[in-house]
């Protein structure tokens, strides 16, 4: 199993990233995808969640209105676009797969993880 992210770097407050997240060694059309992120001496926290169909999406707060989350499962890939990026965006960006979600706000809800990709705002 694996998922690889890609697509993080640095980038001007107000610029835009799109962060991919490939998956191998599993049916990816039967699990939910999540991206989280990690702030230095932050825990990790939920940035947004995508159901197996595309369906059903949901962001958090903080990030609402400016990323939104997608899915290509031909493609077996998940994406995260961030437009209006801010300094306080800055983190490690992690994508995840989880079988059976309920809380889709935890991380201990998700069983396979990818290596994270650092996104830094800054000027």
């Amino acid at each position: 199993v694996q998922l690889v992210e890609s697509g993080g770097g640095l980038v001007q407050p107000g610029g835009s990233q799109r962060l991919s997240c490939e998956a191998s060694g599993f049916t990816f059309s039967n699990y939910a995808m999540g991206w989280f992120r990690q702030a230095p001496g932050k825990e990790r926290e939920f940035v947004a969640r995508i159901s197996r169909s595309s369906r059903n999406t949901d962001y958090a707060d903080s990030v609402k209105g400016r990323f939104t989350i997608s899915r290509d499962n031909a493609k077996n890939t998940v994406y995260l676009q961030m437009n209006s990026l801010k300094p306080e965006d800055t983190a490690v960006y992690y994508c995840a797969a989880g079988f059976s979600v309920s809380g889709w706000y935890l991380p201990n809800e998700y069983n396979y993880w990818g290596q994270g990709s650092q996104v830094t705002v800054s000027s």
